[in-house]
């Protein structure tokens, strides 16, 4: 559906480029996830396919035809892409059903009866005459989608798309929102900074930094299999520890563990996520033993923060009510990444 190949960009006076040598391939009807820093060129990214930039090296194809290049250029209204702005851009002087017939070109009757159509997809038939003041944030954002959907696009570009929501009401429209494209079979990238947002809802993430792109797959693989430590680290807690490179073992600061037969790289770190460390109230039993340091309960389960000798981990399980602070336990690792 969707090909960006050796894609590049440098504005005008920055120090370094927005987009280095991007490559990434979309199937249709995909949510993919475009996530990283502020700067890290996310909305640059949205922008190119739009067409609302230029690269300077690379090429954008959508459905096959190549619409971004050296030698082709497709105006953004020609590329069947409908894109949906952070703060939503609505109209403020025109209604909700003005706001969304912005953009379409058939006879008037043709119109209504669109705007009919997609005002009953998102929810709000019968709000046709309130102004985008007259709305919720959640009501505001479901007329931007309404407006980017009427001119029936092959592609959705959403850039930020639950920033302005409050976190009650973010997950409630996110579910909604994500469903809705599912069913319609719109092939969609958002853009966002959460990574609940990412891991909970998206088929595949793409994770940029400085420009570059740093790791591209399914949610799993990311998170469990992180090609850095910034992806690591990025998509959620990690217990990054340091390791010798013996050949089939790597030698940590709580012991040794086998080198995996698929790794063909020198490995420098270890990334441990929280939920793949098993505690026990035996010091005595798994690879090694330390002292819990600190306990933090968040309901449906514990943080354990367990200190050793030269090494601190970040262990999350069910409360132990026989765990505290203070106490020896025994750790054992039952999952890990290795790392560059």
């Amino acid at each position: 559906m969707l090909s960006v190949e050796d894609l590049s960009i440098t504005y005008p006076n920055a120090s370094q480029p927005a987009l280095q040598h991007i490559c990434l391939e979309v199937n249709k009807g995909e949510l993919v996830a475009i996530i990283g820093e502020s700067g890290c060129g996310k909305t640059t990214l949205l922008r190119l396919i739009a067409g609302l930039e230029h690269p300077q090296t690379g090429s954008i194809s959508i459905n096959s035809k190549v619409v971004a290049s050296q030698t082709v250029w497709i105006k953004p209204e020609k590329r069947k892409v409908g894109m949906v702005f952070q703060d939503y851009a609505l109209f403020p002087h025109l209604n909700v059903a003005e706001n969304v017939r912005f953009g379409l070109t058939e006879h008037k009757a043709q119109q209504n009866k669109r705007i009919a159509e997609v005002l009953e997809l998102v929810g709000l038939t019968g709000y046709e005459r309130r102004y985008p003041h007259q709305l919720s944030g959640g009501q505001q954002q479901r007329v931007a989608i309404a407006r980017a959907l009427a001119p029936r696009p092959e592609l959705l570009l959403l850039d930020e798309p639950f920033s302005n929501l409050d976190e009650m009401l973010k997950d409630q429209v996110r579910d909604e929102l994500f469903e809705l494209l599912s069913h319609l079979g719109i092939t969609t990238l958002f853009v966002t900074h959460d990574t609940r947002d990412t891991l909970a809802t998206a088929d595949r993430i793409a994770v940029l930094n400085n420009g570059l792109l740093q790791q591209y797959g399914k949610p799993q693989h990311l998170y469990y299999e992180p090609a850095n430590e910034y992806v690591a680290v990025f998509l959620g807690k990690a217990n990054i520890l340091p390791v010798t490179d013996r050949a089939t073992m790597l030698h940590s600061p709580i012991g040794s563990i086998p080198k995996p037969a698929n790794v063909n790289f020198l490995v420098k770190n270890i990334c441990i996520r929280p939920e793949n460390i098993l505690i026990f109230t035996d010091p005595q039993k798994g690879m090694s033993s330390g002292i819990i340091k600190r306990v933090r309960f968040f309901g449906s389960y514990c943080e354990y923060t367990i200190v050793g000798d030269g090494w601190q981990l970040v262990a999350k399980t069910q409360l132990v009510a026989d765990i505290r602070e203070s106490c020896k336990v025994g750790i054992q690792v039952n999952q890990y990444a290795c790392l560059p």
